[in-house]
């Protein structure tokens, strides 16, 4: 955003600190009425024919700014990728217990990361592997979907759960 000086502009449609319209001038004229009330010149439209500028605090303006800015940040949540592990041969309370934690990251509104590791022979049967995320996701009932498929990736299994979208 230019101010002050820096707009090079021959004249420019001047808006008064009040919102008011004081019509196209040139801009050694908008500089002085700037000066007279102790506020800068801000080119707010520089695409327009002439280009809008307003009468207004920059240093207030910004600061505003800023503040609008910081509030937007503090309603954002960022979601986080949480990983659940698990084995292949996994017993049903273990799977239990590691179903609950992934509703508990699934409710929080968390994507979930599944991932089963196989060990030595057990690349032999990847099936196995497929049964137990398939079981996992349907544990987990409705509160999710499955954005990825179970895959394999050199010695893991991947699948990611994403929470589902509440029905209206």
């Amino acid at each position: 955003m230019q101010i002050n000086e820096e707009i090079r502009d021959k004249e420019v449609r001047l808006v008064s600190e009040t919102g008011e319209q004081l019509g196209i001038v040139p801009i050694a004229e908008a500089l002085k009425i700037a000066a007279n009330q102790n506020l800068d010149l801000v080119k707010i439209a520089p695409q327009a024919n002439p280009p809008v500028c307003k009468v207004m605090d920059y240093g207030k303006y910004r600061f505003e700014q800023s503040k609008r800015e910081k509030e937007a940040k503090k309603h954002q949540h960022a979601i986080e990728i949480k990983e659940v592990q698990l084995s292949l041969n996994i017993d049903k309370h273990d799977l239990e217990t590691k179903v609950g934690h992934a509703v508990r990251f699934l409710n929080a509104g968390n994507k979930v990361k599944v991932a089963i590791r196989f060990r030595g022979r057990e690349m032999a049967h990847p099936e196995r592997g497929i049964e137990i995320m398939e079981q996992f996701a349907s544990m987990c009932g409705e509160i999710c979907t499955i954005e990825k498929k179970p895959n394999i990736d050199g010695r893991t299994m991947i699948m990611f759960l994403v929470p589902a979208k509440p029905s209206k």
